[in-house]
């Protein structure tokens, strides 16, 4: 198959960059696989350093306003389709797959086109009646959270399946405790404090200032034995102001936006996602439950979908901060068992996680439309 992957995001990319880079790399050995993304995106640096895949530095512009730009990324993209003559093209949003539409418009032969749906916003409106009328064949959910939603929306008239998200779970592999010994001190020093971690980021959605809420609710003798590790952009001068006036400065850290989490990641006891909107199923998730950490979660979108309840993490209400607090409590209370917690997480992950199984019925999916 000739297949071209598409994405708009101009930066890091999030979730979208693990997904089309675990893919194009798992599929370049088999066929001819292309990535268009902006020139200043993680995306496209990372897909320029892949073996046997071919990088397009392709903008997609959004708005009014950038109608020429717009109508030159258009023939851009154009050309290349009519040059390339793909049999599927993989789309991941709403621009890349407006502009998609727009540079197949009077080809004789257009290609199958798939969406994946990355995220829980609502699909409503006349955008979205027409992409799914006029340019989609095959729309993939990330969870089963997302499928039942899509089976709700104008995109039920296309073939539909779930896949979950994979991670690498060899790369995401529990580490040795002297290797996460040496971040914890980095962080907390010799402390024995319980150190809660996420690499899901800093965006107010993801609910980690929901946590920070909830560790200010405890006793001041539990509240003491507790620290949080963030990964993900600096927050904002709001947040930090709201952390230093409940006290826990000293107690919350930010290593910043990183490349390898994995350290990070290995020096907490226990991970946590709190998100109550945008989520499906969590990449960050699923990377600290492969590395062996059970992960706190919120029930909302596909995050439940990964935790087996008290066997290797815990699920909670959205933005139920007393309820958070009563979670953190548990961890401290029942803090030797973490180590059990965190072992059958992997477990799972090795299970149901791993990229092998998310890469053959993802190309499952381009061979039935074939």
């Amino acid at each position: 198959m000739k297949l071209l992957y598409t994405n708009f995001h101009e930066g890091d990319g999030g979730g979208h960059t693990t997904y089309l880079a675990a893919l194009a790399r798992g599929l370049a050995g088999r066929h001819e696989v292309h990535v268009a993304a902006p020139g200043s995106s993680r995306l496209h640096r990372e897909a320029s350093g892949l073996n046997g895949v071919r990088a397009l530095a392709q903008p997609f512009p959004n708005g009014l306003r950038k109608w020429p730009a717009r109508r030159a990324a258009r023939r851009q993209l154009a050309a290349y389709l009519r040059a390339h003559e793909f049999d599927v093209v993989h789309v991941n949003g709403s621009a890349d797959h407006r502009l998609v539409m727009a540079a197949l418009h009077g080809m004789q032969r257009r290609p199958q086109i798939v969406l994946t749906k990355h995220n829980s916003k609502p699909m409503r409106g006349l955008g979205h009646w027409w992409r799914a009328r006029r340019g989609t064949d095959q729309v993939i959910a990330v969870c089963d959270y997302t499928l039942r939603a899509l089976q709700a929306s104008a995109y039920r008239r296309c073939r539909l399946d779930s896949v979950h998200n994979g991670v690498d779970i060899d790369h995401f592999a529990p580490r040795t405790s002297s290797d996460g010994n040496l971040e914890r001190q980095r962080w907390i020093g010799d402390s024995p404090a319980l150190l809660l971690g996420s690499s899901a980021g800093t965006a107010a959605y993801k609910g980690w200032m929901d946590l920070i809420e909830a560790l200010s609710s405890l006793p001041a003798p539990a509240r003491a034995q507790v620290h949080v590790l963030v990964a993900g952009k600096p927050p904002t001068a709001e947040q930090t102001q709201r952390i230093d006036g409940l006290g826990l400065a000293r107690q919350v850290h930010f290593p910043g936006l990183l490349d390898d989490v994995r350290p990070v990641i290995a020096a907490i006891d226990a991970g946590f996602v709190l998100s109550y909107d945008v989520e499906t199923i969590s990449f960050a998730c699923r990377e600290m439950m492969a590395m062996g950490k059970p992960v706190l979660v919120t029930d909302y979108a596909g995050l439940p979908e990964n935790i087996e309840p008290g066997r290797d993490g815990w699920i909670v209400p959205p933005r139920d901060v007393a309820t958070i607090a009563a979670a953190v409590q548990r961890m401290l209370e029942q803090r030797a068992g973490l180590s059990a917690m965190g072992e059958a997480a992997r477990e799972h992950a090795v299970r149901e996680f791993g990229l092998p199984r998310f890469i053959a019925l993802t190309e499952a999916v381009y061979l039935r439309l074939l």
